[in-house]
């Protein structure tokens, strides 16, 4: 029904503008061009020349035939490059696809196949792998791609070019776009991202302009983040476009603080070094900086902020993490949901409460992003919503703008994931009478011992809390009698000893009999390049192991 409000009311170019993460650029170069925007090794650009290097990038890929709906792969680590990819492929209306720097050749060709992509960027480090992927590429898939080469100044190890064009030759070759401009429409796909594929193929996520924008406005407001921040790329920037943090930098103007390598002594280097205030990371990487020499923290007089997401932290990294100064957000999300969608937002009145208290309510999941219109625990089966009791489980969903389009070229999975009206996450949670979200569980990670069930998570914690633990991580394990039961996964802190026999003694005096873990091994633990632990390969290692028992 019309009314008089739609009459001569009419959308045009001065009332409305499509939302992309794009139109941040431009205002940062427009209006603090002057001011540092990249430090990488001796490199350093403000936001005049991060804008003009952006813009000539977009320009060599037009010139390459990229446009709306081409598919631009990047092969890169946290470096200038990359940042720029963020910036010029969004601009010309293409896609972006952040291969993992960790994944083997047949993959790599794969994803590349999967989603057509047309122009590959990668770093000569990964000269090796990509060679190889490209002849996959070529000879299995029967694809090519225009490969553009970085040589960047801070790689000093062999790296043969793979590729048609040098990257800085081809910027210098082409005059900059006069606007990065993005989309005419904000539903268009910005970035294509591949999950795990951990029970078959990856599934390609396709996220939009307008929930890439939304995104970094909250991780900005979640964060309460300044103008002109300094950010440090510990978290790398193919993972879910480093949590849209690159646009977040851009929207306040900040500094990217580049590395080629998270660890402890450039972390903590870079922080003092370069003023580095704010950073990203999973668990294992803030635990890096728990146990590092205390040392390597002189001189870090500014208040640090972490954002900690990617795996559900154990409380003794909140804990630890606080003890050390560094202010930590926890944050909540999954690739389909652009990175963090949700934040244990921080009230006043905690402050107030022991330390054990704050790491408990830090710890949680939390409540949804203030742009993303809907977080909640439902029924899966039913879809009704559980009561905020923290007991009854079920499984966190969610919906609005910062929820992807749907997984390329996988209408069954698509459909499957937004069964009801809902995005389903496959985390099993409880909603607490504060109405903060509180993971027990993946899906797949419950343990059901006895008819019992027991979190992963829960033992995890319990086993975190013993003084020689730095890495854990707990599975099921078929047992004849109880049908599973929890084995444990355990790497030491560098000089601690500990038994078995003395780290189920622990756990005894913090779970429940049925939850202690029957069996614990002390070896490495399988993580990804975000170091996310891949549970599904100790899964196979405890499956392998009871089959040869028996």
């Amino acid at each position: 029904m019309s009314s008089i409000y739609d009459s001569h009311l009419d959308r045009n170019a001065a009332n409305f503008a499509a939302l992309s993460p794009v139109a941040f650029v431009e205002r940062s170069a427009e209006i603090f061009g002057d001011l540092p925007a990249v430090i990488h090794g001796a490199r350093r650009y403000d936001w005049s020349q991060l804008r003009d290097r952006s813009a000539r990038l977009a320009a060599a890929l037009r010139a390459l035939g990229v446009a709306r709906g081409s598919t631009v792969s990047v092969m890169l680590p946290n470096t200038p490059e990359m940042v720029e990819a963020h910036y010029a492929v969004p601009a010309l209306n293409a896609v972006l696809n952040t291969l993992n720097t960790r994944l083997d050749a047949p993959l790599l060709a794969w994803q590349m196949n999967h989603c057509e992509a047309q122009v590959l960027i990668t770093d000569r480090e990964f000269a090796p792998v990509m060679a190889e992927a490209l002849r996959l590429l070529r000879d299995v898939h029967g694809r090519r791609v225009v490969v553009i080469d970085v040589a960047d100044t801070e790689f000093t190890g062999p790296g043969e070019p793979v590729g048609d064009h040098e990257y800085e030759a081809l910027l210098a070759a082409h005059d900059p776009l006069p606007r990065l401009e993005g989309p005419a429409d904000e539903w268009d796909a910005i970035a294509v991202s591949y999950t795990s594929g951990t029970t078959g193929d990856p599934k390609g996520v396709v996220t939009h302009h307008r929930g890439a924008y939304l995104n970094a406005v909250c991780n900005a407001v979640t964060w309460t983040m300044p103008q002109f921040p300094r950010y440090l790329w510990t978290l790398p920037m193919f993972h879910c476009n480093g949590w849209c943090f690159p646009w977040t930098v851009a929207l306040q103007a900040g500094v990217h603080v580049c590395l080629r390598r998270v660890e402890a002594p450039a972390i903590l280097g870079a922080m003092r070094e370069h003023g580095v205030d704010h950073y990203c990371a999973a668990p294992i990487v803030h635990n890096l900086l728990i146990h590092a020499d205390p040392a390597l923290r002189a001189g870090i007089g500014q208040q640090v902020r972490g954002m900690v997401a990617g795996a559900a932290p154990p409380a003794s990294m909140i804990e630890g993490m606080a003890k050390i100064g560094f202010d930590i957000t926890h944050v909540y999300g999954l690739t389909e949901v652009y990175g963090p969608a949700a934040v244990a937002t921080k009230r006043s009145a905690w402050a107030d409460e022991s330390l054990s208290e704050q790491t408990r309510l830090n710890g949680r999941q939390g409540v949804r992003y203030p742009l993303q219109e809907g977080m909640t625990v439902r029924d899966p089966e039913t879809l009704d919503e559980l009561p905020a009791d923290g007991q009854t489980m079920g499984e966190i969903m969610f919906r609005g703008n910062i929820v992807m389009k749907g997984y390329l070229k996988n209408p069954a999975a698509t459909d499957k994931a937004f069964a009801g009206g809902w995005f389903h996450t496959g985390d099993l949670a409880v909603l607490e009478p504060d109405r903060y979200v509180k993971i027990k569980d993946r899906s797949k990670d419950i343990i059901i011992s006895g008819g019992e069930n027991i979190s992963s998570i829960e033992v995890e914690d319990a086993l975190y809390r013993h003084a020689a633990v730095m890495a854990c991580a707990v599975v099921a394990r078929p047992d004849p009698k109880w049908g599973e039961a929890p084995l444990a996964f355990v790497e030491l802190k560098p000089g601690s000893t500990v038994t078995a026999a003395e780290l189920i003694a622990h756990c005894k005096t913090l779970l429940a009999g049925y939850k202690v873990p029957r069996d614990i091994r002390f070896e490495d633990i399988p993580k990804t390049s975000t170091g996310k632990i891949q549970k599904f390969q100790l899964r196979e290692r405890a499956r392998a192991n009871a089959t040869h028992e028996d």
